[in-house]
């Protein structure tokens, strides 16, 4: 018999680690996370990190244990992923991977490209350049030196921009070029691919009531302790959610209100750039979702069982 992966995945708000917490207590699953800004131990309130009481009824993996000034990639994570699931298949029991990280889901299916090394020093200089000329040129210089990137990532987005450009730069071959030589670690596991499919207007909401629980459980003092720590601002924590909007609200350039439509503005456009890559990278995936949550929870154990 084939040894079991569950895959859940589906937009911020969407109730994805609800259920896999649910499907994890009925099956005698553990959960592991799949969510690049949950790995923070910084940041509880702001990323949505499951809480004291989801961690007592199952055991979580992979959560809360790397500092915002460190660098993490996911190759680092899937080869903390694969001793976690082969810790579990020692103890008989099934890996819940559950997350919105489509990267990271896809190093599971699909594998990831053997790059070569690019040694740090030769690293510093790539972000030294960026740092001089700003984002926007420098992401104009990437498309025009690796035409592949263009459309591949928003260009917005200062890490994968300079991944982007340092693997071409020194290998002499676009990323998405090395891509394309990849296999899965994972061929002889049945691998059930779960993406809870919550609709825009009940996301709207859950998005809403989250913001308000956010700032009732106190994600300002997470924001001012992460200021604090005058991280890099070429590292992936500065991308979290709220971290800029919170920060404009101390300092007084926006009020209460203006922050929490910011912050639902934020989300929303997040929600639907997730749900844009689900339609373009996981099209073999179960989308389901039913607004009543047994109903919901019983059709994805049937998928999973």
């Amino acid at each position: 018999m084939l040894k079991k992966i569950i895959l859940i995945a589906g937009p911020t708000a969407s109730g994805k680690s609800k259920i896999a917490i649910s499907i994890a207590k009925k099956i005698k699953g553990e959960i592991i996370n799949a969510d690049s800004m949950q790995i923070y131990k910084e940041f509880t309130i702001l990323t949505s990190r499951p809480d004291k009481k989801d961690l007592k009824k199952v055991k979580h993996h992979l959560y809360g244990f790397l500092s915002v000034k460190k660098h993490f990639s996911t190759g680092q994570w899937l080869k903390k992923v694969k001793t976690k699931i082969l810790n579990l298949n020692s103890k008989k029991k099934t890996a819940i991977i559950v997350g919105g990280t489509g990267l990271y889901f896809n190093s599971i299916l699909k594998g990831l490209s053997k790059i070569p090394e690019i040694n740090s020093k030769k690293r510093q200089k790539i972000r030294s350049y960026h740092k001089k000329i700003g984002q926007r040129k420098f992401y104009n210089l990437l498309i025009k030196k690796d035409p592949l990137c263009k459309d591949k990532f928003d260009s917005t987005d200062i890490q994968r921009t300079l991944r982007a450009y340092e693997v071409k730069y020194y290998t002499k071959k676009s990323l998405y070029e090395w891509f394309k030589n990849t296999k899965s670690d994972f061929k002889g596991y049945s691998i059930k691919k779960i993406f809870i499919n919550t609709p825009k207007d009940q996301l709207l909401k859950n998005i809403g009531t989250r913001i308000n629980q956010m700032i009732k459980k106190g994600c300002f003092e997470e924001v001012k302790n992460f200021q604090s720590l005058k991280v890099d601002k070429l590292l992936s924590a500065n991308k979290i959610i709220g971290v800029s909007e919170i920060i404009d609200y101390l300092d007084n350039k926006t009020d209460i209100d203006q922050l929490k439509e910011n912050l639902l503005i934020k989300t929303r456009q997040y929600a639907k750039r997730q749900k844009t890559w689900s339609r373009g990278h996981m099209r073999d995936w179960n989308m389901i979702y039913y607004k009543n949550t047994s109903v919901l929870l019983k059709k994805v154990l049937n998928l999973v069982s």
